[in-house]
């Protein structure tokens, strides 16, 4: 790191010797040699002078903001600052790794609901899928347009999954009530309709004695599993039938509902039996295995075929929310009790000891959720009334969501780059232009 001295004698600012270097492709890479560049630069002033590299070969080039990484973690401090607390040596050239920033662009005007919005799921890039405690469940292709309105449910909506939207047009989605069933469901995405379409449910699944708080698909959509007040776990299939022949028991007799058309009855194919209060999360990323997380504390893997639970994580806090998803698919995120965002890595021994720990939220964690596309990325939500983008590389948020105005009780990724998220403002959220690589 150099020093010089001006006209007047005093000290000039400190430079230090840099290379930046890029996994992004052209038109976003500079050139490939050394520069001297002030030691005080924040991420800000580093950001100018890469907009300025890349506009010195691009006359055209629109400055956008970018993050940079040091031996692989992101710089959130000014950079002598950043070297000094790493012990990092500004002797020799230093190599500044640049990715694009995560910036929201842009917030969608709010999709009112009748009552709190408790439950979301954005997986399927065509709609989104919501539960709210009016009873109903909603499709909605965009902000402000809901499609269909699933009616049934006697009591709220805690948790919705959409099954099956590979392929088809029809598309099947689960969801789960504080009136102890689970309801299956079939609509038509491409359906052009003047106002929201009216459906019921095909099978209703009866099976366990207390709230259902969550359901998860597994991943070829022929089976679901749900969570519930009552401490368990139950297994279902999705499937129509109701022959004999059917491997689920399905009550002989349909139902018969208000409208006249018939809907199945089905029965849990098998329960997982283990936590020993409320079962607040499951999630089935592989056909033999399932996670769950529950007020007892504990995230638990199953085993399927078996029906046991294999690891048990104990993290001294009720757990209310669970994702499986980073690095080789494998890091458990979950948050609960209190306002810290822990992150697990079961192939670690000792595993009990969180990997990470994001602590920036004031209030209890409602949801979290892994980015698809990404090694990195983490998406939380709290009843302080915000949601948080994180990024595994360094312990800040990476970008805060302040858009509701009371509790955020559910939250997910949509088509890659958006955040959705419903709350106690009886509002579903759409944060878009999220640029997430």
């Amino acid at each position: 790191m150099g020093t010089g001295m001006d006209m007047d004698g005093d000290v000039e600012e400190r430079r230090v010797q840099v290379r930046f270097i890029t996994k992004l492709k052209p038109p976003f890479k500079v050139p490939n040699t050394s520069i001297a560049i002030p030691a005080n630069l924040t991420r800000l002033g580093l950001s100018t002078i890469v907009n300025s590299l890349l506009k010195a070969g691009d006359d055209e080039w629109e400055s956008q903001p970018f993050d940079f990484l040091i031996d692989g973690e992101l710089v959130r401090l000014p950079l002598e600052q950043f070297l000094l607390a790493k012990g990092i040596s500004a002797e020799k050239v230093l190599e500044i790794e640049y990715t694009r920033a995560v910036v929201l662009q842009k917030e969608d005007e709010p999709s009112l609901h009748d009552d709190w919005v408790s439950a979301v799921d954005g997986s399927c890039p065509r709609f989104i899928l919501t539960g709210c405690y009016d009873n109903l469940g909603r499709v909605l292709k965009a902000a402000g347009e809901c499609t269909h309105i699933l009616e049934g449910h006697s009591g709220a909506i805690t948790s919705v999954s959409v099954v099956n939207s590979e392929g088809t047009d029809s598309v099947t989605v689960a969801t789960a009530s504080k009136d102890e069933t689970l309801r299956l469901w079939k609509f038509d995405t491409e359906e052009h309709l003047d106002q929201p379409s009216k459906i019921r449910a095909f099978k209703i699944l009866r099976g366990h004695n207390a709230s259902v708080q969550s359901v998860a698909a597994e991943a070829s959509g022929s089976m679901i599993c749900s969570g519930s007040w009552d401490c368990t776990i139950n297994l279902w299939r999705t499937n129509e039938s109701d022959t004999e022949g059917d491997l689920v028991s399905i009550k002989k007799r349909k139902v018969k509902n208000k409208a006249g058309e018939s809907q199945l009855e089905g029965e849990a194919l098998s329960t997982l039996v283990g936590h020993t209060q409320c079962v607040s999360s499951v999630y089935w990323p592989e056909p033999n295995t399932i996670y769950s997380a529950s007020w007892d504390h504990s995230v638990r893997r199953w085993d399927v075929e078996m029906g046991k639970d294999l690891s048990n994580i104990f993290c001294g806090k009720a757990l209310h929310c669970l994702h499986v998803g980073g690095e080789g698919s494998a890091l458990i995120a979950a948050g609960g009790s209190d306002p810290i965002l822990r992150v697990w890595d079961p192939r670690k021994p000792g595993t009990s000891a969180p990997i990470y720990q994001f602590s920036s939220h004031n209030s209890w964690i409602s949801a979290c959720k892994w980015h698809s596309k990404s090694l990195f990325h983490l998406l939380s939500a709290s009843y302080d009334g915000k949601l948080m983008l994180w990024d595994l590389r360094t312990a800040w948020p990476l970008a805060i969501i302040d858009s509701h105005e009371d509790k955020v009780l559910c939250a997910d990724w949509w088509k890659g780059d958006s955040v959705i998220s419903g709350g106690v403002d009886s509002k579903l959220r759409i944060s878009s232009g999220v640029s997430v690589q």
